[in-house]
């Protein structure tokens, strides 16, 4: 299958990849001058919300961003779900083996790893602060996709906002499920072992359950030996370590997969709020999924020369995880096909190669029978209803009858205060990184 190139950026709607250049390099001032960054960055939120907001009343696509908000709130509410279940997941794979075990089991080896430290020795002292730099973050990404979104007000992205919103949430749900999926199947230990004694207060000794089915068979090449050999667990180990077990009604069947202490507080919900990420290897790398999609998204929407910056941010990024020892070098390598081939299974959502004449010939051959049939029949009459139902369904025309007066007035006010308002929850989620 041949894929269509990415939209070259004219010198009309070039503004938006000038735009996200300067959003990153005046965030990084942060790091290099605070009291500039302090000054220039309120200046640039003002500049970006003046800009979108002057575009409202000139927007010609409020009738496709109308069809799109369902999908766009379905899309939010799944990825919540998914985020839930990540959060449950990353809590579990941590406290189901004890902080013994973590404080005992040493990092994987890791050729990445062994790559950048040779290649520190190799490089100019100069590339190597380059790549040590923490020029991007999870926070970065996001706003690139909402500089993105938003630019549909511009016409410098194909409309709906919304349908490439709901795309964008939708794909990194899916993939946010893989992932949880994954690390939950086989628990890899931390490139950090000392991140388990700092995050959790997860019981010193492992589960019950595991206590059974894995401790004897841990280590012991004779017992591994007998155990694949008989195929049961033929160790008896007496009665296990008894685990607290809090009141927390119907939620009670999550006790033995977040494990909690007395200390921790009386709700579930508070401790996947305490974990602030998990303690094993969690193949694959959520921020670099975040980074690809955000990337594939830049590709297929914009184009242009942005796009290659975008991708050189990405593989910065990579480096970074590996080199800070937050993932394995596997764990950046499987986000960044699985982040590509996710992108690319989920166009039905929102599309840049799909275009009006497209969509019109879609509807032209449904009605193509019945069309053919009345002119056969020298039903005029027929055939001009049949041509009306056509041109009534064009995609510049409002919302669609009743909905033009009802809604027309109130709802593209109503859909920037619903934009703002997701985005400024995805910052708050997202400000621990």
């Amino acid at each position: 299958m041949r894929w269509p190139a990415p939209p070259r950026p004219t010198t009309k709607n070039a503004g938006l990849g000038v735009a996200a250049i300067s959003y990153i390099a005046i965030d990084y001032l942060r790091h290099v001058s605070p009291a500039w960054h302090s000054r220039l960055m309120p200046v640039l939120w003002i500049f970006l919300a003046l800009a979108a907001l002057a575009r409202v009343p000139y927007y010609r696509h409020w009738s496709e961003e109308f069809r799109s908000l369902i999908p766009f709130v379905a899309s939010i509410v799944f990825m919540l779900a998914a985020l839930l279940y990540e959060a449950i997941s990353v809590r579990s794979v941590t406290a189901v083996l004890g902080l013994q075990w973590h404080r005992n089991q040493p990092p994987l080896p890791d050729s990445g790893q062994w790559i950048l430290l040779a290649l520190n020795e190799k490089l100019p002292s100069a590339i190597v602060a380059l790549l040590r730099a923490p020029i991007i973050g999870l926070h970065h990404y996001l706003m690139l996709f909402i500089m993105l979104a938003f630019s549909v007000l511009c016409d410098s992205v194909k409309a709906p906002g919304f349908g490439l919103g709901a795309r964008y949430m939708f794909t990194m749900a899916i993939g946010r499920l893989l992932r949880a999926i994954s690390f939950a199947s086989t628990i890899f230990p931390s490139p950090r072992p000392w991140c388990a004694d700092g995050r959790f207060r997860v019981p010193a000794h492992p589960h019950p359950w595991l206590q059974k089915y894995y401790i004897p068979y841990q280590s012991d090449h004779i017992a591994i030996r007998q155990v694949i050999r008989l195929d049961e667990a033929y160790v008896d180990i007496g009665k296990p370590v008894d685990e607290y077990r809090p009141n927390w009604g119907a939620m009670s069947f999550l006790i033995d997969f977040l494990r909690p202490t007395a200390s921790e507080g009386p709700t579930w919900y508070s401790l996947l709020k305490k974990a602030e990420g998990g303690c094993n290897d969690l193949i694959y790398s959520g921020h670099m999924l975040v980074a690809v999609l955000t990337a594939m998204a830049w590709t297929e929407a914009y184009g242009g020369y942005s796009s290659a910056l975008v991708w050189l941010l990405v593989a910065h990024s990579a480096q970074r995880e590996v080199r800070e020892r937050h993932h394995y070098s596997v764990d950046c390598v499987v986000a960044i096909y699985v982040g590509i081939l996710l992108w690319k299974m989920t166009g039905f959502l929102w599309s840049n190669t799909v275009t009006y004449s497209d969509r019109r010939l879609a509807k032209l051959k449904k009605i193509e029978g019945r069309l053919i049939q009345a002119s056969k029949d020298s039903n005029m009459d027929k055939v001009r209803e049949l041509l009306k139902q056509l041109e009534s369904s064009d995609e510049e025309s409002t919302f669609s009858k009743g909905r033009a007066n009802k809604y027309g007035r109130w709802f593209p006010f109503a859909v920037i205060g619903f934009a703002l308002a997701v985005v400024l929850l995805a910052f708050t989620l997202t400000s621990d990184g």
